[in-house]
């Protein structure tokens, strides 16, 4: 990846953006749509939403007023939990595109999966509503389908359906590998983004994050996101802050020598997000 607008190649042959901008936890109204604008001002073409971030009508505007031609932006939104099975869905991606004032989806993702603790039919309610968003993408409304943090037990049967899911977006940051999710997704053909790439803010001041940082002259944010590239995973930085949020961006100009690489590996502690004991 040499700059922005390179992209990881979904199995359905679309283009995803190898940086994204997210919106998780962004205040909804003026700092929302003034954040998105910058992103894309910045040269952001992913922006990654979600309906239960509870500002998409916000972040809606911030790409109208962007002035960026709607075929040259990448759009991820998320179905909520209290939205599955196959009618809600539907209804769900109507609400969204009416937020976000766009006509389609370029990726629409599954949230959380139903599990075992909540439902006795977990896996039959994430077929339902993985039957939704297969109709969706077979009618244009999305140009691609995928789920977030699931495990490979709730992906398992959606990969043997007709449209098998393009990407899995989980959490993934130095420190929080998740490597046996991440394993099973490339062997099977997703492409993995990872949010909160910088973890939540924890981690940047890690001293073994911040020598590596001095050493190419960048911030541990940068690091974090260029760490996460290199392992060909698509990372999502958030930030308000216009001057971080153009930093983030910035990571073509180095490269994380494999020494490196390992040193931010095995700052891993094994933890995984145990999808499976959700109670949301």
């Amino acid at each position: 990846m040499k700059k922005l607008t390179d992209g990881f190649q979904l199995s359905n042959g679309i283009s995803l953006p190898c940086v994204g901008y997210g919106t998780w936890q962004t205040p909804d109204g003026e700092t929302a749509s003034e954040s998105v604008r910058r992103a894309i001002e910045a040269g952001y073409r992913h922006i990654d939403c979600a309906a239960v971030y509870a500002n998409e009508a916000s972040v809606g505007r911030g790409i109208q007023s962007s002035g960026i031609p709607r075929n040259e932006l990448f759009v991820t939104s998320k179905v909520w939990n209290t939205e599955r099975g196959y009618d809600k869905t539907m209804k769900a991606l109507e609400k969204t595109l009416s937020d976000l004032q766009l006509d389609y989806l370029d990726l629409y993702l599954i949230h959380w999966p139903a599990n075992s603790r909540q439902f006795s039919d977990w896996d039959s309610i994430n077929l339902d509503t993985w039957r939704a968003m297969t109709d969706l993408y077979k009618a244009g409304r999305v140009k691609a389908i995928g789920v977030s943090n699931f495990q490979p037990k709730h992906l398992k049967s959606l990969l043997e359906t007709d449209v098998k899911p393009m990407v899995n977006q989980i959490r993934f940051h130095p420190g929080m590998m998740q490597r046996e999710i991440v394993s099973f997704c490339k062997e099977n053909g997703l492409i993995v983004e990872a949010w909160s790439p910088l973890g939540q803010g924890k981690v940047l001041s890690d001293p073994v994050l911040q020598e590596i940082a001095d050493r190419y002259g960048k911030s541990t944010a940068q690091v974090c996101v260029k760490w996460c590239l290199q392992h060909e995973i698509c990372p999502l930085p958030k930030s308000v802050t216009p001057d971080r949020i153009k930093a983030n961006a910035e990571v073509f100009d180095f490269i994380l020598t494999g020494e490196d690489m390992t040193k931010i590996d095995r700052m891993d502690r094994g933890e995984i997000v145990d999808s499976d004991n959700i109670d949301f």
